[in-house]
Formats: C-alpha cells, structure tokens, sequence
C-alpha cells in the first residue's frame, strides 16, 4: 500500500502547503475560505489573532485586530529590516542597527525613511504600522518580487533586495486649488475689487505662478525581491484588501491611492476623464477625474480604505503621458 500525498494551494499567497493546519503557513490566511466577488476579485481574508506564520527558522505571531502587531521571535542569525516608527518592543538581546540606503536626499524631499533599521536574532521583536487595518503578509520564492506602494511596509526578511524607483505618475499645476480665480464668479468680482484700486492682483498673480507636483500614487514605489532563499514582506492595509490575477493585456482602472502592491509585471499609465458636466469658467475646475490604468499579467492587490486623492482641479502644467475621456 502507498501513501496518499495531499498538498494545498494557497489561493493568496500561492505557495504550496500540506493543508493540514487551518492557516496557511507562509501567509497566515485561512484555508479553504472562498471569498471571491462577483467581479473578480479575491478579498484577502484577515489574519486570525494569534496566527503563526513561518518565516525561515524564525516565526512571526500576528496580534490585535483593530491595529495588528507582528511579534517576531528571530532566530539565531537570522535578521529583519524595517522604518524605525514601526518598531513597537524588543528583547534587549535583538541587535538593532542602522541600515545604509542609496539617495538619501531624494527620499528625505519624498517624505520616505532616511534610515531603515535591520535587527538580528535571537530574540523577540515586535512591529506595528500605528494604523487601523489589516496585516498583509506576501511570501516571495527564491527570485520573486513585489511592488509595494510607499509607507505600506511594516517589516521585511532580511536576504530582501530592497529597492526604489520613480512612479513615474505625475503632474504639475500652476495656481491654487480654491483660489479666487478658480470659484465661479469669483474672477468677476476680482476683476471689480482691481477696478476699485484693491491691491490683489499682485498677490494673485503670484499664487497663479506657483507651481506644484501631485503624485497620484506616490513620487516612490518599494520593490522587494528574493534571493536565494525563500523571503516575506509584511505590510499594512487600510481597511480590507483585495487581489486579483490580470491575464495579459487585460487592463482596469483604480483610483492611484487605493493600490497596495503589484507584481513588477504589471504596467501602469495614468488615465484621466474629463465629464461634460457643470459650468466652467475659464479653467477646467471640478471636471476631471483621476485614474490609474494597470494592464497585465500579474497580480493587482487594492485596500479600501486610502488616503483622499486630492486634485486641484487646475488645468495640467506639465504631465506624465497620459490617456483620456471626454465624456
């Protein structure tokens, strides 16, 4: 007689497990748990509390629900890498150190780390992301990778090839978002308080030429990839998160905010729309809407819960290329 050899595909994470646990051990999802939408998409189901999730010879234990933590008992050696706020308690016997990185300036100026932290076994150290949501953990196989959107990552294996790149989604404006040129009716009421020798067209002219950068999805995307050996990417999602597996050169579109990672074969562009709709001096004020459009193959992981996409609503100065919609 011969032995059956059962295994389990993680619809999540993709690894290969026995399936004899209730939890995947690379991504700590649930197993055999169906959550696929309508539409689509896959909803990564929270971790359960006190969930256990392999990472080497060391283990990580997700705790709390509302804002979970990651306790990691490292083993000897064996070593993490990090921001320093997320760091929430350690064993005094963790090495903790600083972690050189390339373009220290340009990172400053984007509002990234300066300085990431490594910390090595034995001993236990804990990481939060101080955010309501969910914790994300992504396993990547020897050479594997990961896009990341900026100050998402909670903690990372140590062997991880960090890197960071330019989005390339931007667009600059000129002028102020609500300033009195931009209201309806307000440029008429301008033009009479210049009439009556009010002094404003000064100032106006020069909030008109100040020029600004948005970046719809960030000036910066992190980028992991495996070594050698097995790694993991812990990050944080607002509200619940959400994957889905794009066939090559299907597209969709997403608002820029609500990405949390991408595989690094998956392309984006910027798409815009422009609503005949409502009135519209002499600016394009209130009608334009912002997307982002992700093509693939490759996995697309979303969170519903994100940071307001804020738009001037001022006509583009410059751009990144672009595709568009008028209604």
């Amino acid at each position: 007689m011969t032995d059956t050899i059962t295994s389990y595909s993680c619809p999540y994470c993709r690894t290969t497990s026995s399936g004899a646990n209730s939890t995947c051990p690379s991504c700590g999802a649930p197993v055999d748990v169906a959550r696929r939408t309508t539409s689509g998409w896959i909803e990564l189901p929270p971790i359960p509390e006190m969930t256990r999730v392999q990472l080497g010879q060391s283990r990580a234990q997700i705790v709390g629900k509302l804002v979970p933590a990651a306790d990691i008992r490292l083993a000897a050696g064996e070593g993490v890498f990090f921001p320093g706020h997320n760091l929430l308690w350690q064993d005094p016997a963790v090495q903790v150190q600083a972690m050189s990185l390339r373009g220290a300036w340009d990172r400053m100026r984007a509002g990234l780390p300066v300085v990431m932290l490594e910390a090595e076994g034995p001993g236990t150290i804990s990481f939060s992301h101080d955010s309501p949501g969910e914790m994300v953990v992504i396993p990547l196989m020897p050479g594997a990778a990961v896009d990341v959107r900026e100050h998402q990552l909670v903690v990372a294996t140590r062997g991880m090839v960090y890197d960071w790149y330019e989005s390339g989604i931007w667009f600059s404006t000129r002028g102020e978002a609500g300033a009195s040129s931009q209201a309806g009716g307000a440029g008429f009421l301008k033009m009479g308080m210049d009439m009556a020798g009010l002094d404003l067209g000064r100032r106006e002219q020069q909030r008109d030429d100040e020029v600004t950068w948005h970046y719809p999805v960030g000036r910066y995307v992190d980028r992991f990839q495996a070594g050698d050996q097995p790694g993991a990417v812990l990050i944080q999602s607002g509200g619940n998160a959400f994957v889905r597996d794009l066939q090559d050169g299907e597209s969709i579109l997403v608002k820029p905010p609500a990405l949390l990672f991408k595989d690094p074969t998956v392309a984006w562009q910027m798409h815009v729309e422009f609503p005949r709709a409502g009135m519209k001096f002499w600016r394009s004020w209130g009608n334009r809407y912002l997307w982002l459009r992700l093509w693939g193959p490759g996995r697309v992981a979303l969170q519903s819960s994100y940071d307001r996409l804020e738009d001037p609503g001022t006509d583009f100065r410059d751009s990144c290329q672009f595709s568009q919609q008028v209604w």
